[in-house]
């Protein structure tokens, strides 16, 4: 039995009707591969800030050191290596009561005594768009997860900090 036979005019029509319809979605998608893209308005070089809360640390040597690299992984997608530019660590704190005018005074925690929190600073090339800053496809925003990885760590801290070193001339 031939399947044609059985066709009606109408049923032409609407075969017809849908083949252009996707054909023409086709070349919209195509020509427009990420419609959802704000207009990039320059590029810059960013630095931003990842704090990393409560890493331990047994030998009191930090694992993060400026000028080094290291792999950087953005809200769960691998992005690249990013340089770091600088680093801070602190010992961690807590609040103890005290009889002076604010009532508490902020000391070191000595119940932790190996653990740190880290604020690194890593620079990279960003696309600046009305919603704000992305690199490698990824917004760079503050509370954004990330994961810091070298040859000996892998910590997750979050993005707290986010400013606009230089614009690039393109």
């Amino acid at each position: 039995m031939n399947i044609f036979k059985k066709l009606k005019a109408t049923d032409y029509i609407i075969i017809v009707v849908t083949i252009l319809l996707i054909i023409t979605a086709s070349v919209f998608i195509a020509k427009n591969k990420n419609f959802s893209n704000l207009p990039v308005e320059k590029e810059a070089i960013v630095q931003f800030d990842v704090f990393f809360r409560g890493v331990t640390i047994s030998d009191n040597i930090s694992p993060f050191k400026a000028g080094e690299e290291a792999f950087i992984t953005i809200r769960n997608v691998p992005y690249t290596k990013l340089k770091i530019v600088a680093m801070d660590v602190r010992p961690r704190m807590t609040v103890l009561s005290a009889n002076n005018e604010k009532g508490y005074v902020i000391v070191e925690d000595i119940s932790m005594p190996n653990m740190y929190d880290f604020i690194v600073k890593l620079e990279d090339k960003a696309k600046k768009t009305s919603d704000g800053y992305v690199a490698g496809g990824n917004k760079i925003k503050m509370g954004i997860p990330v994961v810091i990885e070298g040859q000996k760590y892998k910590y997750t801290g979050t993005i707290s900090n986010v400013q606009e070193i230089k614009e690039v001339k393109q």
